[in-house]
């Protein structure tokens, strides 16, 4: 890191801006409450939505989140499925 780039920010790409939110609603999940399902996956599904429709156009049905906790294990699951015209 250069000593411009410290007083002036670098400017994130949008994948490492969404992953530290999600890093941080998950941590924020884990410390809070002990529930089975976290109250944020319907704003969570919503937003990727909101994001993944700006470069491909999805149905809204198609992306699917999960959450499960065994033990101490938490896995957050997001199943997108692509229409076959954006498929490469």
């Amino acid at each position: 890191m250069s000593l411009l780039s410290f007083f002036l920010g670098e400017k994130k790409k949008s994948a490492a801006v969404a992953k530290e939110r999600l890093q941080i609603i998950l941590a924020h999940e884990r410390s809070g409450r002990n529930a089975g399902q976290p109250d944020y996956l319907p704003a969570l599904q919503n937003e990727l939505v909101a994001v993944i429709s700006k470069y491909v156009h999805i149905n809204p049905e198609d992306l699917k989140v999960h959450f499960e906790r065994q033990d101490e294990l938490e896995v957050l699951q997001v199943k997108i499925e692509l229409p076959e015209t954006a498929r490469g």
